[in-house]
């Protein structure tokens, strides 16, 4: 990943979000890094890209509305 370290990841937070618990999302190379904005030291999820297209696509039909 050339290197680079989750901490020098430009992240991103939806405009929605007000200063609560909300999810953060950055790219590192060829993955997606996925943290919670109120644990920012905390751990990351790594995905590929491929599966965060699949992530976002499953929210959007409601898969995971009953959690």
């Amino acid at each position: 990943m050339g290197g680079r370290s989750a901490d020098e990841v430009s992240w991103h937070v939806s405009k929605q979000c007000d200063g609560g618990q909300c999810v953060e999302i950055g790219i590192l190379g060829k993955s997606v890094l996925v943290r919670n904005s109120a644990d920012r030291g905390g751990t990351y999820v790594t995905l590929s890209r491929d599966e965060w297209q699949v992530f976002v696509a499953r929210i959007k039909d409601g898969d995971f509305d009953s959690l």
